[in-house]
């Protein structure tokens, strides 16, 4: 209700890229760096998915974000300390 269609897909895209940029430059060893940068984006979003719940008080869906926020933090974390 508080987003149009148009945004929703774009933000359903983007997560979707995220996740590919996470698996991809691993699996076959093409910009390595990519992984942790969707990493980051992730987070950024997974942040952003957070603050929007919590304005809502749908609490079990901040919860499930933050716990989506903290798996991205701690890969882009292991990897940026990995080179």
């Amino acid at each position: 209700m508080d987003f149009s269609a148009g945004f929703v897909k774009a933000l359903g895209a983007v997560e979707i890229l995220g996740a590919v940029g996470l698996i991809l430059p691993a699996l076959l060893d093409i910009a390595p760096i990519l992984v942790p940068l969707s990493a980051v984006g992730l987070a950024l979003i997974m942040a952003g998915a957070a603050i929007v719940e919590f304005r809502r008080h749908a609490f079990k869906h901040m919860l499930g974000n933050l716990i989506y926020l903290a798996l991205a933090a701690f890969v882009a974390w292991g990897r940026f300390a990995g080179k």
